[in-house]
Order: structure tokens, then sequence, then C-alpha cells
């Protein structure tokens, strides 16, 4: 029996990306029947909306969404389309793995990372208020104690699920006294829950400078939303960029997945966009399915089309086109 998901193929090379996950699918006997809805800039134009009534409707029904990169347009007073999808469905955890892939040569060879962003609250909440007559604008960075709360224990969960035995806590408690320790008291309230898995804590900054020394001492990492969204794109680049590496948003009953990569509107239409990153998003869809042979299957074509370089995408260092690539994902499926 086939699950219906809602599919957004998104702006820029996003209509492409998504084409080629729909045909490995295809080809896959993945059972899943898609639900085509616009958002972004693309529903702007044509329904007026960048987040039109008819998308949000379909993710309550679905509970499960495959989503291409969104441009919302800058300077003309909108708000990020990707804040409107995690506020309107409460998706609170973003879960972005980072894993070295054979054959993609970086400076790092053994990086095996999660990472856990609050996804709803923090300078990512949109309060803000500008003084024009003293030309100040403040930028309020609420954090509440259910959020941490649940954003750790989403972090504790994934570990235990996942075999994974450290969880380490990222903040800013030196400086930041009330939202660090409202952040850190969490993971000492939520631990304790989890005796297997060991914790430890970072402040962001020296994060930043050991994951880039040794990464291989790193397991889960949790994190507000600020440091969530530039810690996860620091770990992207330890493995080759964001345009390997996919992202999930959970809340409580809908799942969000996406290519974290932006709309790249300058090789839009070319035919050369890589489509790993959503590939590999749509990859957790089908765990978070359970679809597990499936997801394993896909997967291991994902990688061994990666390994020979004369099969990848341009980015990557090969000479092969989004429907080249595609192609030798399928015939690795087999």
């Amino acid at each position: 029996m086939s699950t219906l998901v809602t599919l957004i193929p998104g702006d820029g090379i996003g209509p492409e990306i998504v084409a080629s996950v729909k045909a490995i699918f295809r080809a896959a006997g993945a059972p899943i029947e898609w639900e085509d809805e616009l958002a972004g800039e693309t529903a702007l134009n044509v329904k007026g909306k960048l987040v039109p009534d008819s998308l949000v409707d379909s993710i309550s029904r679905n509970k499960v969404a495959l989503k291409g990169p969104l441009t919302t347009p800058i300077g003309k007073g909108f708000k990020s389309v990707n804040i409107q999808l995690r506020q309107l469905f409460d998706l609170y955890s973003n879960i972005r793995p980072c894993k070295s892939i054979p054959g993609v040569e970086t400076r790092f060879s053994n990086v095996d990372l999660i990472t856990v962003r609050e996804n709803t609250e923090g300078l990512y909440s949109g309060l803000e208020t500008w003084d024009e007559r003293l030309g100040i604008s403040d930028s309020i960075a609420r954090i509440t104690e259910l959020g941490c709360e649940r954003i750790v224990r989403s972090a504790f969960e994934y570990a235990q699920n996942n075999n994974r035995k450290k969880v380490t806590l990222v903040h800013k408690a030196n400086i930041l006294k009330s939202a660090g320790a409202t952040f850190l008291n969490a993971g000492k309230k939520v631990a304790p829950e989890f005796p297997d898995i060991q914790m430890d804590d970072y402040i962001i900054d020296n994060m930043c400078m050991q994951l880039v020394a040794r990464p291989e001492r790193f397991d889960v990492i949790v994190t507000t939303n600020l440091f969530g969204d530039i810690l996860s794109d620091l770990c992207a680049g330890l493995i080759g960029g964001l345009g390997l590496v996919a992202g999930s948003n959970f809340g409580k009953d809908v799942a969000i997945f996406e290519a974290v990569h932006g709309t790249a509107p300058d090789i839009a239409g070319k035919g050369i966009a890589n489509p790993t990153a959503l590939l590999k998003s749509a990859v957790m869809m089908l765990q978070y399915l359970r679809e597990f042979e499936y997801a394993d299957r896909i997967d291991k074509a994902i990688d061994m089309t990666l390994a020979d370089r004369n099969q990848r995408t341009g980015d990557l260092g090969g000479a092969c086109s989004t429907q080249q690539f595609t192609e030798n994902v399928i015939k690795n499926l087999k």
C-alpha cells in the first residue's frame, strides 16, 4: 500500500532535483504516491501567496512532506517560507546527519555527526521592533523551558534509537546567562532519563573550533536555533558541502524533509544540479515511514554513484548532468 506524501518542487533548481527523486523512487518501486503543491516564489506568482492554503491543507492531511529549496523575496517584508512552515506545524526539531561519504574527498574521512537544532524559538521567532526616531532595531531571542526540554529530549531519543553514545549541548551560557542556564538546565533534567548516553557541553565558539579540528570526538549535537543553523552548515562543510546533506523537521505528528541548500538560480534550468541532498532527505523520509528496505537500497545506490568520480555531477569533480547522475543511481540500484 502506498503512502501519500506532499511534494513541494520549490524554486530555482528545485523542480530538476525533485524530478530526479521521482525517477529513482519509481525505479526502486518505493511505495510512495506524490501530491504536488507549490510554495515560495513560484507559489507567490501563481497563487498570490508564499504558503498557499492548498499546501497547508495537503500537509495537514498527509502529515509528511518532501520539500525542494524555496525562495523568499528579499526586502519586500515577506516572512521566510521555511520559518512559516516550521511555525505553522510546530516543527520544533531539525535533524541533519553529516557523515563522510567514501570517495568524496575532504580533509576528513571519519565524520559521523548528527546536529539537532531547535527550530521554532530563539532569534528566529520573528520578535523584532524598529524605533525609527532613534534608529534602533531590537530582536528578541526568546526561548522557553518547554522548548529547551523538548529539543534536548529529541536529541537523547534520537541517540537512543540510533545506537549513539553521546549528546553534546552547545550554548553561550558564559555571556547569555539566563538563556544559557535555561538550556543547560534542560540537559540536566533530561539526561538522567537516558543513563546509557553520555552528556557534555561546549560554548558555541569553542565548539566551532573543536569541530574543524577533531570532528570525530562528537556524536549528537543539540543546540538552540541560531547556533544550530550555523553549526549544521559547518558540519556539512566537513563532508563536502550542503549539496550532500539531508535535512528533516519534526513536530508532534508532522514531518517535512528538505534539501537544506539554496535554489541556485545561477544554474537553474541548465540540467547540472546535484540532487544528492534531496535524495538523502527522501531516504530519511522512507526511514521515518519505516520503509527501511527501500531506504537502504536507494541510499547504497547513491553512495555507490558518489564513490565514482565519473558518475558524479560537476560540483563534485565529475561531468554528469542531473539526468545522467539520476540514471547512474538507477543503474546502481540493480
